[in-house]
């Protein structure tokens, strides 16, 4: 048994499988865990991947880009006048 680092929910894993560098995920808070140590067993919280702080700026920016799309729609309704 060992705990998670994020949200510390005692994890039932197989020690005797796991190798230092396999990846494990928390069931409880979702984490993505890396095995730092075998004896003792060690966890470690993965670094957040870098896709998913792409796809938060990718909906930002395309709410940028609906943005401007209705200005230039407001320019050609005031062009047209």
């Amino acid at each position: 048994m060992v705990n998670c680092p994020q949200c510390n929910e005692v994890m039932d894993v197989d020690e005797d499988e796991l190798d230092e560098g396999d990846s494990l995920t928390c069931e409880q808070c979702g984490a993505n865990l890396s095995v730092s140590g075998v004896s003792p067993l060690e966890l470690t919280a993965e670094a957040a991947d870098e896709d998913d702080e792409d796809f938060d700026e990718d909906e930002d920016f395309d709410e940028d880009y609906d943005d401007e799309d209705e200005e230039e729609e407001d320019d050609l309704d005031e062009d047209e006048e």
